[in-house]
């Protein structure tokens, strides 16, 4: 991963953080973000709002997606981690956001911050890319 990789998910873990300060529920806002037409810019190769910072990404959020404020959010390391974890899963595998998130759902990804974070993501990415293949195999073109 290049300088410019590891500064998007350090923003996106920091908006992820950044939705706790806001007060949204961390489950609706992580699938809101992930399936997000922002998210689809982060995938691509260039896009302007991979120049901006978490602040301008939450506000053009709020104005995408209907975000629900309430009493179940996240820890903010747990956010962040996340937030960074997707990101690295894109830059990994080149999946997009919206697959991301159906082979790494937001609880199954709140589990596996007690074991993965601060260690490298790149085994936690494959075994969960693995078990969900197994589970749901890609459709051979005929």
């Amino acid at each position: 991963m290049d300088k410019t990789e590891e500064k998007l998910c350090e923003v996106q873990g920091r908006l992820f953080a950044a939705s706790r300060e806001a007060g949204y529920e961390s489950e609706p806002f992580i699938k809101a973000f992930m399936r997000s037409c922002m998210a689809k810019g982060l995938d691509e190769n260039y896009n302007h709002l991979q120049w901006a910072g978490e602040e301008y990404l939450l506000e053009e959020l709020q104005g995408e997606a209907a975000l629900a404020e309430g009493d179940n959010i996240f820890e903010e390391e747990v956010l962040y981690w996340m937030g960074y974890a997707y990101r690295y899963w894109h830059f990994m595998t080149g999946e997009s956001s919206k697959i991301i998130l159906r082979m790494a759902p937001v609880p199954a990804m709140r589990r596996k911050y007690k074991k993965f974070h601060g260690l490298d993501l790149s085994p936690m990415v494959e075994k969960m890319r693995e078990s969900y293949l197994k589970k749901h195999p890609p459709k051979s073109k005929k």
